[in-house]
């Protein structure tokens, strides 16, 4: 696959070239830029992403960086099994736990939210990093809601990070997981509340708490221009690209 030549492989993580430095200079150049391109794309294009990371896979299989890239690549295409065998090797090779989340989360995309469950409860756990407990405790509360157990997925997500009044950057997901679970177990004024927490604490966009929160508000977002007006030639008010519509919903 092409690689753009400003692309040259000095971007990549300095702990990732540390692993590459056991290749030949040639083809861990080659392995380091096919890595850039993965992580360049896995959000805008992971069916890209996923591309490149088999290339890089094929020059440096024994490479736990380049197993966890894979894995981290088939896990956005949605490529359940082989992502959880790509973070399977990664950890053997790496030794490290920091996959543990993502690999129950696997076992959840595969239909075995019991699996993830009982992965929630292995030692391994209490090695993760706060954050990777955090993760752990999201992947957990969703394998509860793919059983059906709402009750018991908002009391998973119940916990001290989610009480606490300190921003992380798990924090607006945290917050926002457990006010959809309040949403789905019909607690909407809770679930408002949440929603809104959420929105204070994410600053990078990375939920969308705020269409949420219009939702419930009864604020939709329609397009300025129609069809109708459009074959009529007929122009709309209003500047922008949309415009807002409040319906008055009766709360009595």
């Amino acid at each position: 696959m092409p690689i753009p030549p400003e692309v040259t492989g000095e971007e990549i993580d300095p702990d990732v070239r540390q692993e590459l430095m056991s290749l030949p200079k040639g083809l861990a150049e080659d392995v380091s830029r096919n890595l850039v391109m993965v992580a360049q794309l896995i959000d805008e294009d992971p069916e890209k992403a996923y591309g490149y990371s088999r290339v890089a896979l094929r020059l440096a299989s024994r490479v736990a960086a380049v197993r966890e890239a894979a894995g981290f690549a088939a896990y956005a295409t949605q490529k359940y099994s082989e992502a959880l065998a790509e973070f399977r090797a990664a950890r053997r090779m790496s030794g490290g736990v920091e996959l543990w989340p993502v690999m129950a989360d696997c076992e959840r995309g595969l239909g075995r939210p019991e699996r993830a469950l009982a992965m929630a409860g292995e030692p391994e756990v209490q090695k993760l990093d706060k954050a990777g407990q955090v993760e752990m405790r999201l992947v957990a509360a969703g394998a509860r809601r793919d059983m059906g157990q709402l009750d018991a997925a908002i009391v998973t997500l119940q916990s001290p990070e989610l009480a606490s009044g300190a921003v992380h950057p798990w924090t607006a997901r945290l917050r926002y997981a457990y006010a959809d679970a309040l949403l789905a177990a019909g607690r909407e004024q809770e679930a408002r509340d949440w929603f809104g927490k959420a929105l204070e604490a994410d600053k990078d966009g990375a939920t969308d708490a705020s269409d949420r929160l219009a939702e419930l508000d009864g604020i939709e977002f329609v397009d300025a221009f129609d069809d109708s007006d459009e074959d009529s030639g007929e122009e709309t008010d209003g500047g922008g690209d949309g415009e807002l519509d409040r319906e008055d919903r009766d709360k009595g």
